[in-house]
This record gives C-alpha cells, structure tokens and sequence, in this order.
C-alpha cells in the first residue's frame, strides 16, 4: 500500500470553464490520445510533504497521452503478441511474485476487460509502452496533464474532493471500469484515484529543489532509460492514488514511488507519445 494517508472532505468542483478543452486538443489522428499543449505550469505545492515542494514553475513540450488508463483488455493483446511478458514466462527479475497475481494464466477477471490492469511492474509498463510505440509520461508530464489546465487546484477538476469525483477512499473497493467520472479539462479519464500510474522518473524526493525549468526529467535522460529500462534498479515514481487511499493521496501533486519490480494491486499505468516536430 502506498506510503501516504489522510481523509479529505466534502463536494462540488467541476470543471465548468474548462470542458471545452477536450475537444480543443483532441487529435483524431492519434487514436484514444490527447494532446496536452506545450506550455508552463506551476509543479509541487508549499503546504506538502517535503518531496513536494518548492513550488516551481516548469515548461513542458507538447504531447499526446492516453485518454484513459490501459485496461486489461489492452494489456492482454500485449502478452499474447509477446509471451515473453505472460505471467508464467516472465523472468523473476522484472516483478515480485505478484505479477496478474488476479489473473488466470492469460486471462483477466471475468467481467474486467475495460478495468484498470494492476500488478503490474514499472519493467512490464516500460515494455507495454515501447510494443505500443508509446512510452510511460514523466512525472512533469504527467502533472500537468492531471491539472487538465486548472492553476493551483488540488484535484483535477477543483479543491475538493467527494465520492462522485473519481474511485478512491475504498468507497466501491475495487477498481471501476475505467472513464467512470467526469474528465478533467484535457479530456483525461481517472487522473485521480482508480490505480495509481507509473511514470518514467526515477523518484528523488530532494528533486524539485533543483528542478531544471524546461522538460525535468529525474535518473538520466529519457533516450537512456527507454533503452536500457530492463536494467533499470532504482525506484520509480507512480503518481494520482488509487481506488483505497484518500483525498490527500489522489491530489495533482501527490508523490508516491515504488522499485520497478513492484507490481501491487494499487498500481497501473497510461501511456503518453511524444509530438513529433516535421
């Protein structure tokens, strides 16, 4: 279970001003994406824990990210083109013994196609996302997707958080069939809660204090990690909660890590791809 906890209350929030947006960045050429502009954005936050702040202004390049979380389903047409990554071909390096721990064999939970895969690895994420031509998003990248273009707000919708915004606090107990709330302004599916969703960043919790101002990226560069993520041992960052941790933990600016061979029943992940410039 992650490290954080905390219950947070009460209601309302949408994103009203920002609805819109989601069919100002889709891209119909980038099928079940959406482009997040380029553009900066205030990362962290002051009142946090410490590996949350300063608060610091950051710009990101522009680039598509998947509308909703990768489900089973998806993950499924993964193993079965590569079976090297099937739970009982996968090498014990790349996860804890937990790997699809609720699958059986090749197959997902009955009725749990369009649900959220979980138990499965940052090594397993990594390799999903380079056979879909994708990649996980950094941790910069993927704040500011979850802030849907809001400035200073906790959630991806506002302040407040409620059991009709998004699956956390143990309210249904489980994960849901992913797209289940309202998007956010980006047009982004369970930004908050659900699974937590891994990212590319290796976790440093002193990072943001010398944070460089455009594209951070934390553990090398992105080229290296893609490469050689299979030789990858340092802990990985995972960010937006999940359908049992509390209103604090699904914040935009929540940061939670694991090493890359964890693979719990709290974590999935989405992909991002990079806008290419002709």
């Amino acid at each position: 279970m992650p490290r954080k906890g905390i219950t947070c209350i009460l209601v309302v929030g949408i994103f009203l001003n920002y609805g819109m947006q989601e069919n100002s960045w889709a891209d119909e050429g980038v099928d079940g994406m959406v482009l997040i502009p380029a553009g900066e954005f205030d990362m962290g936050r002051e009142d946090g824990p410490s590996d949350e702040h300063p608060t610091h202004t950051v710009y990101v390049d522009a680039f598509y990210m998947d509308v909703y979380e990768v489900t089973n389903a998806e993950y499924k047409a993964f193993i079965d083109a590569n079976p090297q990554w099937q739970k009982d071909r996968i090498e014990p390096r790349l996860h804890d013994s937990t790997y699809l721990r609720l699958w059986n064999g090749n197959n997902y939970p009955l009725d749990k196609g369009d649900h959220p895969v979980n138990y499965v690895s940052w090594y397993a994420a990594m390799a999903y996302a380079k056979w879909a031509g994708k990649r996980l998003p950094t941790e910069a990248e993927w704040e500011k997707a979850a802030r849907g273009g809001l400035v200073g707000k906790g959630y991806p919708w506002g302040d407040t958080i409620n059991a009709a915004d998004a699956n956390h606090g143990r309210y249904i107990n489980d994960t849901n069939p992913v797209g289940q709330y309202a998007p956010n302004g980006y047009g982004l599916y369970d930004m908050a809660g659900n699974v937590w969703e891994w990212c590319l960043d290796k976790y440093d919790s002193d990072f943001y204090r010398a944070s460089p101002k455009r594209n951070p990226f934390s553990g090398g560069t992105l080229t290296e990690v893609i490469n050689d993520f299979i030789n990858i041992d340092t802990p990985r960052v995972f960010r937006g909660g999940d359908w049992a941790t509390q209103g604090l933990f699904v914040r935009v600016d929540n940061r939670d890590a694991g090493i890359p061979m964890y693979a719990s029943v709290f974590v999935g992940f989405r992909c991002v791809k990079t806008v290419s410039h002709k």
